[in-house]
């Protein structure tokens, strides 16, 4: 997508699902408070006594925020928004029962038609798609090999190639199935890694890919010469008809249905060779077994596929029009504040495609940064979600925010206008940030950590090193150590440690609390993983 835009990977490389320092919203400091004064703080809304209703308030009826979605079409934010066609033609097919092998068959054969490729298969959602590929590539359809799923002993094929560049939480499909990942870096790595246990090379589509010598094409000619599928995870990506992914040489690509193609949030498709995308539907429910759980009802599989039909008939010139109208109009509105910039900024690759407008201001002169006016929006009402921004070029010291138009509505452009208006026409006052307070304690050494999850403890440990107000040393989890770095102010403790998705998960920890003597405790951030709580003790040092 466009350089401003931001791809899965990128979200979730910045530690959180809000993205920025909304994971941290402590390290904002008196920006972020002072963001917050032209709009008073948002309290969530208060469930209605008579429950659910059915309506433009079905949210709120049961104490939910809606969210103007200047965004994209992320999962954690719900995706996109059903077509009109595909709301129809589920709730067209919820009315009469029929036998699902002969549902995916005739949809299997349909989307061959409408994609050109040799075959299609509806999934719950993406992820699905890429399990039960792997899970195709493995066992190829076999019942005896299928119930084994994941105990992978004594099957002939039970290695994932993924290339570095391709290393994301996402794999973790793959991973669900048993196979052992191979990492590569070059061609020739890849070459060398390719053997009889290979059962398949694994690509998460962008320019990461594009842009390396290790690209779609190099990969395929590599391994179609062993006989060896290459995945493509394509999930936020617009469908190419032709398919590009196809064309370079993948054997299977898969898509989100929720996204661009705006079918039912919790389907996907997989697409590509007919003997294995059809090994694939064995391995999916509603057949027994490992993926029994990844169900697809024929209300999602009608509902897909309608979403590709009319994928093949939307007016897409119509709808890039429609989105630029709505950027230039907040671009308008904004413009009038002496000080703020806007340009658009024009996509780069296929996912999340769509123009997108950076309003950019100097931090100093208001008083605030990009990050503190995505927290105000998210956090006042109407609730609206968009992504920090940064200058570039002649720019390098600008703040600001980038207004995605992908998924918004008709009139969200005039909401989206309204409170960047409200917030950047009443900057707050340019009050210097405190100094940090001297440290009342020095939390150098080890300490043993004590971590409460919704459901269930662990124990930690820090190795710390503090010089002044800033801290360092190591974070010891239940199976990986890590980095952390951070800060003592005053009484106040804030560490963060993080696992970075090269290694095919992400998992972040920030610490917030204070220390008392020797020890410590409050409250912890997990990102995606939400919240808990951490206590620590200082460890008595053993003498000799």
């Amino acid at each position: 997508m466009s350089t401003e835009g931001i791809t899965r990977r990128e979200l979730l490389g910045r530690g959180s699902l809000l993205g920025g320092a909304l994971a941290f919203p402590g390290l904002l400091g008196a920006e972020a408070a002072a963001a917050s004064k032209p709009t008073p703080a948002a309290t969530p809304a208060t469930p209605a006594g008579v429950g659910l209703r059915i309506g433009p308030d079905i949210y709120e009826s049961i104490g939910v925020r809606p969210i103007i979605n200047a965004r994209g079409t992320y999962t954690i934010i719900s995706g996109s928004t059903m077509l009109p066609e595909v709301r129809a033609a589920m709730a067209a097919a919820s009315q009469h029962y029929v036998h699902l092998d002969e549902l995916a068959e005739a949809v299997g054969a349909r989307l061959a038609t409408l994609t050109g490729a040799e075959w299609g298969l509806v999934t719950c959602g993406c992820s699905a798609a890429l399990q039960h590929a792997t899970a195709a590539c493995v066992a190829g359809g076999n019942p005896d090999l299928h119930v084994r799923i994941p105990n992978l002993s004594g099957f002939a094929k039970d290695e994932a190639i993924i290339p570095k560049h391709s290393r994301n939480v996402y794999d973790a499909a793959l991973r669900a199935i048993g196979v052992r990942v191979v990492e590569v870096s070059t061609p020739a790595e890849l070459e060398a890694a390719l053997g009889p246990r290979t059962a398949l090379v694994y690509i998460l589509a962008g320019p990461n890919v594009d842009e390396s010598p290790l690209n779609t094409k190099t990969i395929a000619s590599l391994a179609q010469a062993r006989g060896v599928p290459v995945l493509v995870d394509a999930a936020a990506e617009i469908l190419t008809v032709p398919n590009v992914h196809l064309q370079n040489g993948a054997t299977l690509v898969a898509y989100s249905g929720g996204k661009c193609l705006r079918g039912p949030q919790a389907a996907g498709l997989l697409l590509g060779r007919k003997d294995l995308v059809k090994a694939a539907w064995v391995h999916s429910a509603p057949h027994h077994g490992p993926s029994r759980a990844l169900k697809v009802g024929k209300e999602e599989a009608i509902g897909m596929l309608m979403a590709v039909e009319m994928w093949m008939k939307r007016d897409h010139d119509a709808e890039w029009k429609t989105w630029t109208s709505w950027l230039d109009s907040v671009a308008k509105r904004v413009s009038t504040i002496d000080g703020v910039k806007t340009s658009v900024v024009q996509p780069i690759g296929l996912s999340n495609r769509m123009p997108s407008l950076k309003v950019l201001w100097d931090r100093k002169r208001f008083g605030l940064t990009g990050d503190a006016v995505v927290k105000t929006l998210w956090d006042t009402d109407p609730r609206v979600g968009v992504f920090s921004a940064r200058g570039g070029g002649e720019d390098p010291d600008k703040t600001g925010v980038s207004v995605n138009p992908y998924m918004m509505a008709a009139g969200d452009e005039k909401v989206v206008a309204d409170r960047l208006v409200a917030i950047l026409s009443k900057p707050p006052r340019k009050d210097e940030t405190p100094a940090p307070a001297r440290p009342s304690a020095d939390v150098s050494g080890p300490w043993d950590v004590r971590v409460e999850y919704a459901a269930g403890t662990s124990t930690h440990g820090f190795n710390l090193r503090q010089k002044d107000n800033d801290v360092d040393g190591a974070h010891r989890g239940d199976f990986v150590t890590r980095d952390v770095t951070g800060t003592i102010d005053g009484d106040n403790v804030r560490l963060r440690s993080a696992l970075t998705e090269s290694t095919g998960d992400a998992v972040s920890y920030t610490f917030t609390g204070k220390v008392t003597g020797d020890e410590m405790a409050g409250t912890l951030d997990m990102g995606e993983y939400l919240g808990g709580r951490w206590t620590a003790k200082r460890r008595a040092s053993r003498r000799g």
